[in-house]
């Protein structure tokens, strides 16, 4: 299976990297183009991927054709390429903001599986959303599903819940590396050096995570679990709370949202 990006930034590169690093897609079969020249050849000579000069070259080369582009040029780009797109083909859009209908109504019929990663794909450790339209097979969606499988975890969601997935998934690991730095710095408080005390912060995270996925229980179950009566951790939780950490979070996240639904 051949796959095209039309756009070679951050998100496209995560994606690609992941695949290359988990051996899902071969080098040769991805082809990309972007408008930023300077960028994405050097990216693709690197990795050994076809630079290709536009993105009809893109459409002509591919099976699956990636939309990693800002969501304003969007729709007039697949307007443009979409006599190219033919039978057989179909689209995987990771594009922000712009629904399924958006896309039947600029283009008509045309198969797409909507995507919603995050950026540890590129570790082959995502969390990827899918949906996908009535034109695209069940087939194609398998397909797809097995791309972002090889790189994370997926999940079909309903597309109302596209802004809410951004905010647990996509923008959540900046807030993790966020939670990480300030472990780090009360570690350099009480005499760590910084690597030690992002080394240790990171790894507990990591750690913690692994667990939670792996019980049958509840965060809050595991949180007893490690709280001994009249103990540090349950200290430390107290001051935690009593700083408005819960609700700082809840907070966080519905900013995301509500900036992803533009209010």
């Amino acid at each position: 299976m051949k796959i095209g990006f039309i756009g070679a930034g951050n998100m496209g590169r995560a994606i690609i990297d992941g695949w290359l690093k988990t051996k899902a897609v071969a080098p040769d079969e991805l082809y990309i183009h972007s408008a930023h020249t300077a960028s994405y050849e050097p990216y693709a000579k690197a990795n050994g991927l076809h630079a290709v000069a536009s993105n009809l070259d893109v459409v002509q080369a591919a099976d699956v054709i990636v939309l990693a582009i800002k969501p304003d040029i969007t729709l007039k780009v697949l307007k443009e390429l979409k006599s190219a797109i033919t039978a057989g083909k179909w689209v995987i859009t990771m594009v922000s903001g712009i629904e399924l209908a958006d896309y039947e109504a600029a283009v008509g019929k045309l198969p797409i599986l909507r995507i919603m990663p995050n950026v540890n794909v590129a570790i082959g450790d995502g969390m990827t959303a899918l949906v996908g339209n009535a034109s695209l097979t069940a087939e194609q969606y398998a397909a797809g599903q097995a791309l972002f499988d090889a790189i994370g975890e997926t999940s079909e969601i309903s597309e109302k819940h596209f802004s809410t997935f951004s905010a647990l998934a996509g923008s959540s690991p900046a807030y993790v590396y966020f939670f990480i730095d300030a472990m780090a710095r009360a570690g350099v408080k009480h005499g760590l050096d910084k690597a030690t005390a992002t080394k240790i912060a990171a790894q507990a995270t990591l750690g913690s995570a692994k667990m939670v996925l792996a019980s049958d229980k509840i965060p809050f179950d595991l949180i007893d679990q490690v709280s001994s009566p009249g103990g540090t951790t349950v200290a430390g939780l107290l001051a935690m709370e009593e700083a408005g950490f819960m609700t700082s979070v809840v907070k966080g996240i519905d900013a995301t949202i509500a900036k992803e639904l533009g209010d």
